[in-house]
């Protein structure tokens, strides 16, 4: 197990936020100890005295829940280099060592090619890890260039592509629940599912991170990575064990199956969208364009919403809707897995049958299944709902991710050629947005999105010739 942690870009709110309070939750687990040592690199004139208490005001204010002893334990661990991760001389003097180092890369995607270029040439302690934040690169060929320089500095086990979803408990239950339970797995297959919705809608709006998002956006920021790792997941054969290679196998096929849009399925099955002024709960939010930092130029979106299929034996005639929105009027953070209708109801019942809906909530974490049964009058048909709800995880994403890497475990890694597809899939929607051929709409800030589009007449999907009874009531699409 490694014991060195070296952060660059140690000073930005992903060190502060999540990763101080993973290294506490691991020092208070037992999984680290006084052996362990962090070192952050950024451009900030510091030194170790100002980093450590720079660590400890970090961890009271994000990571309050953790023992005393552990959090102080975590600032004592630090020390800090001043350093440019472009310059080879910087970042050896930080990862220098006999020991082996997993090396953060906490730092805008850009800079990643730069930062693996330096520690080519400044060298690496032999068995250490390299850990890349979301987003893998900016488009397709970005992505191919970062893994082939990747490929020459550490093997392919030695990266860690991290998605922080992967590692929330919720997350796994999606496939711990198909395949753990034999009710669940034999109507797991468009025979019985109409459609899959996987949403994280938010109330949050910019909050300052402008510096990031707006040139990324909701695409890359959220669908790109989060929800297709959810689709994979949701979408994947079961794997013959959860090794690394059997489960990201699996992954990687449900991304090879996912049918390319054309421009006309671009056109008519993507949206984006970003916020105008409004209220969220009791405060006014400002318009997109309007926050600090933003480029209106830039035209990025922060709403976005792509509508796929898979071309595989279990799932040609199901839709999946991937949607992410900020500044929304309420949070909705789920897999939502709608089953088909069912072909007739005695005669005599009163109401209707709705579909019933497996629901995964993401955050809060949970578990949901609507259903039609008899309400309090007779032959009346009601909707019912069954609800479990999760024990808090024994660690947070990020302490499980990280324990990952210093196991040297990459099973909720993205391999390569995984990072490689996710962004295949959705080239035709970056090259068509880019273009403008799809227009950015607009949705006050607290509402519920961008309006619902008109009828446009188009033809049916493949989906809905193959299941009539699967047919929306609003009218063809």
């Amino acid at each position: 197990m490694i014991n060195r942690l070296a952060v660059f870009g140690a000073t930005g709110d992903l060190t502060a936020r999540y990763l101080l309070p993973a290294l506490a939750a691991l020092r208070a687990a037992g999984h680290i100890d006084d052996g362990f040592h962090l070192t952050g690199a950024s451009r900030e004139d510091w030194d170790t005295d100002h980093f450590r208490g720079w660590c400890a005001d970090q961890l009271d204010r994000h990571g309050g829940s953790h023992p005393a002893d552990a959090r102080k334990a975590v600032a004592a661990s630090a020390r800090y280099r001043r350093a440019d991760v472009t310059d080879p001389a910087d970042v050896a003097a930080v990862v220098a060592g006999d020991d082996p180092v997993a090396v953060y890369l906490a730092l805008p995607p850009a800079l990643f090619p730069h930062m693996v270029t330096a520690l080519h040439e400044g060298g690496l302690p032999p068995g250490s890890r390299i850990v890349l934040e979301k987003p893998f690169g900016e488009d397709l060929a970005s992505a191919r260039r970062l893994n082939r320089l990747l490929a020459g500095l550490v093997p392919e086990q030695a990266v860690f592509r991290v998605d922080h979803f992967l590692a929330m408990t919720t997350v796994q239950n999606v496939l711990g629940s198909r395949l753990a339970n034999r009710m669940l797995e034999p109507i797991w297959n468009s025979t019985h599912i109409a459609e899959i919705e996987i949403v994280w809608d938010e109330t949050l709006a910019l909050e300052g991170r402008a510096g990031y998002y707006d040139g990324v956006g909701a695409l890359k920021d959220m669908v790109q990575n989060h929800l297709l790792q959810l689709l994979c997941l949701v979408a994947m054969e079961p794997p013959i064990t959860l090794g690394e290679r059997d489960l990201r196998d699996r992954k990687v096929d449900v991304l090879r199956s996912v049918r390319l849009l054309t421009d006309y399925d671009v056109v008519h099955r993507t949206r984006r969208a970003r916020y105008l002024s409004g209220r969220i709960g009791d405060h006014a939010v400002p318009a997109y364009v309007d926050e600090a930092g933003v480029d209106p130029g830039r035209r990025t979106e922060t709403f976005a919403e792509v509508e796929l299929e898979l071309d595989s034996w279990r799932w040609s005639g199901t839709t999946f809707r991937l949607r992410s929105g900020k500044a929304l009027g309420q949070d909705r953070k789920e897999v939502a897995v709608r089953f088909r209708s069912v072909p007739h109801l005695p005669f005599g019942h009163e109401g209707q049958a709705q579909p019933n809906v497996l629901r995964f909530g993401l955050e809060p974490e949970g578990m949901t299944l609507d259903m039609t049964g008899i309400g309090a009058r007779a032959q009346a048909l009601a909707q019912l709902s069954l609800t479990a709800r999760m024990e808090p995880p024994d660690l947070p994403a990020y302490g499980r991710l990280l324990l990952d890497v210093m196991k040297g475990d990459p099973a909720l890694s993205i391999r390569g050629d995984e990072a490689e597809e996710a962004w295949r899939v959705l080239a035709p929607v970056l090259s068509a947005w880019q273009s403008n051929r799809v227009p950015l709409e607009e949705y006050p800030a607290g509402s519920d999105g961008p309006p619902p589009r008109p009828h446009e007449g188009a033809p049916r999907r493949r989906s809905d010739l193959l299941h009539p009874e699967a047919l929306p009531d609003d009218g063809p699409h």
